[in-house]
């Protein structure tokens, strides 16, 4: 059903006033579905123009995009997207920022400890001396990577969980917002065997501070990049910064498309949204955004990779680790983070005319206003 934008917006005008308790019938559930798939069809050709005009565009066996040097593409991703996949390993619950693109916006005084002297592995609870006995059992896998909130908030704890895997030659990876770097503690993770480290640019909007921590940083780590969802303020400012941001040394940039989940779809209402297969929620802006960077990186040519992690690019990580774990052909843990779809959110879109869908149709008998759909 190539149902047209005008119909779309009425529809899903009636369905954001429907009760949340109200489930939908199976036709109204086909109307959603040609809307979403009418705005994701029309956000795709967005992209693949913008795509086409990447000068020296490479691909990751289909499964992602980037431009730059292939020795400087993070190895994190490739154990991600071609490995075994990444065992996140948490153990911070708290975080000293707070930013509006964050999945625990507004909740980050509810996240839940991990436990006194306990380490979060695979969905389990161990002690760093379980290393061993984890070890000893089943696949090594590609990596890990230090998740769940800040980690620089307790960084004191982190040393001897690395030099535990780090014996075992596991790749290992963390994230940060780099705001709490120092020398000091830069020099023990990289003591301790850390091979990556990632800095949230965007949770501060690229600060002064930040930009110095990742020149500390690279001098001391084997790969230093930045991994942040893409927004426009963070394109704007990352531009204006260029320079002194590539001049830190570090390898690689992983633009992230921002999705949202309950907590910080709040924060982008009004924007033009879209779905990707039925799974995540993001604004156009985000995706489009990395392209233009990626095709500015490649006409001059920076030092660094600059990687388009996108929806598909995560939509491939899921199929690889459920394939990686002997799971059946087509399967997939890939789905949206909202129990009802949030109608009213895909009403700007729905409402812009500079959005248009490609291929429209008169709605059929059944689904027309007046008509009876359950």
């Amino acid at each position: 059903m190539k149902i047209s934008k005008k119909d779309a917006l009425m529809w899903f005008r009636f369905f954001a006033q429907m009760d949340e308790e109200e489930p939908l019938g199976p036709k109204q559930t086909e109307i959603v579905y040609a809307v979403l798939g009418q705005l994701e069809t029309a956000e795709e050709k967005r992209q693949k123009d913008l795509l086409e005009a990447i000068p020296g565009l490479k691909s990751l066996q289909g499964r992602s995009f980037y431009v730059g040097d292939d020795a400087r593409f993070p190895k994190g991703c490739r154990g991600c997207l071609l490995g075994t996949g990444l065992s996140a390993v948490r153990r911070t619950n708290k975080c000293n920022l707070n930013c509006p693109f964050c999945y625990d916006f507004g909740v980050l005084d509810e996240q839940m400890p991990v436990g006194e002297g306990l380490w979060e592995i695979g969905g389990g609870r161990y002690r760093p001396e379980d290393v061993e006995l984890l070890m000893s059992m089943g696949q090594k896998p590609s990596g890990v990577a230090y998740v769940y909130l800040e980690p620089f908030m307790e960084i004191e704890l982190y040393p001897e969980m690395i030099r535990r895997f780090h014996r075992h030659g596991v790749y290992q990876h963390m994230y940060t917002n780099g705001t709490l770097c120092t020398k000091e503690n830069l020099d023990r993770l990289a003591e301790a065997g850390l091979d990556e480290l990632r800095f949230n640019l965007g949770a501060t909007q690229c600060a002064e501070k930040v930009i110095e921590a990742m020149a500390l940083a690279a001098e001391r780590i084997p790969m230093v990049g930045i991994e942040t969802p893409m927004t426009p303020e963070l394109y704007d400012t990352f531009l204006k910064k260029k320079d002194k941001i590539l001049g830190t040394g570090i390898a690689f940039m992983n633009c992230a498309e921002l999705h949202l989940n309950v907590n910080n779809l709040p924060n982008y209402l009004g924007e033009n949204l879209y779905m990707t297969r039925l799974g995540y929620i993001s604004p156009v802006s985000s995706r489009e955004h990395t392209l233009r960077l990626m095709r500015i990186a490649a006409e001059e040519k920076w030092p660094i990779t600059v990687h388009d992690c996108s929806n598909k690019t995560k939509f491939a990580r899921d199929l690889n680790q459920k394939a990686r774990e002997g799971g059946w052909f087509g399967a997939t843990s890939w789905g949206r983070e909202f129990d009802r779809i949030p109608f009213e959110a895909f009403l700007p879109v729905l409402e812009d005319d500079g959005f248009p869908f490609l291929t429209e149709e008169e709605l059929p008998r059944g689904y027309r206003p007046g008509d009876i759909v359950l």
